[in-house]
């Protein structure tokens, strides 16, 4: 009997990356230099974004986000300071809130998009409420035009952590574009794959500077002339090498990542259209199963992987499921963390949970995920759905 493996990623490397990475290699220069600045550029053209600043991992880009926040002058976020969050995430999504000091409040997800219940948002929005991070989960675009209607009386900042939704779209804008800030991954199972990677972006020039300055130790080094954080800088190089000016951390990237970026980048369009066409064929085997929800695509999903969480009058166990897949080479991950406040983490935290997060409950028991790639997947789908309708 023939074995199809069906791996949560794949590679997505070609003769362009690996030339290029040896370019960089021939040049000798392997710290942030010319080519991670022309990712950053192009990254912004592809976005439709102001300002680019590549860190070495999606989690960087998170820490960097929520600490630029805190250094802007106006409007700026303080220890103590309530922010809304989703139950279901990574934990990169809600560490850089703890480690500044805010006060989290956690909210349920809608069991069918997997992103927030607009309702229990609404309800969990007070006069309090300074920020609010919003996740776009598993390629999947928040509902913003709720999300701006709910806010729209009060001033809070929307912060987005678009780690898996690379080339999602809400309403023909590209997702990561929707707030203050927003974050992306680079990370090898993403959509584009730098090795490690991320980037945070802003139309916000203020945040910018800030955004250079934290990524390299919160030095002025690489601060234009004029700026927003110390007006203007010396014409003295050696008096400004070592100038520190924010509280900041060494978390750049290399000249190695940068360059496969340029490249991965050229072909994220044609990554993104495939996850969609695999997606059309999951979607047609899944929507009318009497065992399993699926994600609820909201306008255009980039489809990082897909969900199944078993419908409550199902007979199906997931621990059976689990072992049936496995045993059949189908790699398969809970849906991101689950209800994360589930967490031994969790005692650190200054937090508040709001109300009953029961659909973060139920999916942490009853749901799934396999992966989707940028090439065709039609058999492994297919053969996914006979396992699951023969067991």
């Amino acid at each position: 009997m023939l074995t199809i493996k069906y791996p949560l990623a794949t590679e997505t490397w070609d003769h362009a990356e690996y030339t290029a990475i040896n370019n960089v290699i021939a040049s000798g220069k392997f710290t942030m230099g010319d080519k991670v600045k022309e990712f950053e550029n192009n990254f912004s053209k592809f976005f439709n974004i102001k300002y680019s600043v590549m860190v070495n991992s999606g989690s960087s880009a998170n820490l960097l986000a929520i600490a630029a926040l805190f250094y802007r002058k106006h409007n700026n976020l303080k220890a103590g300071d309530e922010i809304i969050v989703p139950a279901v995430s990574w934990s990169t999504s809600y560490f850089p809130l703890y480690q500044y000091g805010l006060k989290l409040k956690f909210v349920d997800i809608d069991i069918e998009t997997l992103n927030y219940d607009i309702d229990s948002l609404k309800n969990a929005v007070s006069s309090n409420t300074k920020a609010i991070l919003v996740v776009n989960l598993l390629g999947n675009p928040n509902d913003f035009d709720k999300i701006n209607k709910i806010i729209s009386k009060q001033d809070i900042i929307i912060i987005e952590d678009n780690c898996e939704s690379m080339g999602a779209e809400y309403n023909k804008q590209k997702t990561g574009t929707f707030g203050t800030v927003g974050t992306f991954s680079t990370f090898f199972s993403h959509h584009i794959s730098t090795m490690e990677g991320g980037v945070v972006v802003t139309n916000d020039k203020e945040i910018y500077h800030i955004l250079l300055s934290l990524r390299s130790h919160g030095w002025t080094r690489h601060l234009p002339k004029e700026n927003l954080i110390t007006g203007t800088k010396l014409d003295n190089a050696f008096e400004e090498s070592f100038k520190f000016v924010l509280p900041g951390y060494n978390v750049r990237p290399g000249e190695l990542n940068g360059a496969i970026g340029v490249e991965q980048l050229k072909k994220l369009p044609a990554f993104v259209e495939k996850r969609r066409e695999n997606a059309k064929i999951f979607v047609s085997l899944f929507k009318d199963n009497p065992n399993f929800y699926i994600q609820k695509e909201i306008e255009q999903s980039s489809w990082f992987g897909f969900s199944l969480v078993i419908k409550p009058n199902s007979k199906l166990k997931r621990n059976k499921i689990i072992e049936l897949l496995e045993k059949n080479n189908i790699e398969v991950r809970p849906i991101v963390a689950g209800n994360f406040t589930k967490n031994p983490v969790m005692k650190y935290f200054d937090k508040v949970i709001h109300n009953k997060l029961s659909n973060a409950d139920y999916i942490s028991k009853n749901g799934f995920f396999v992966g989707n790639h940028h090439h065709d997947l039609t058999i492994n789908i297919q053969n996914l759905a006979n396992l699951l309708n023969n067991y």
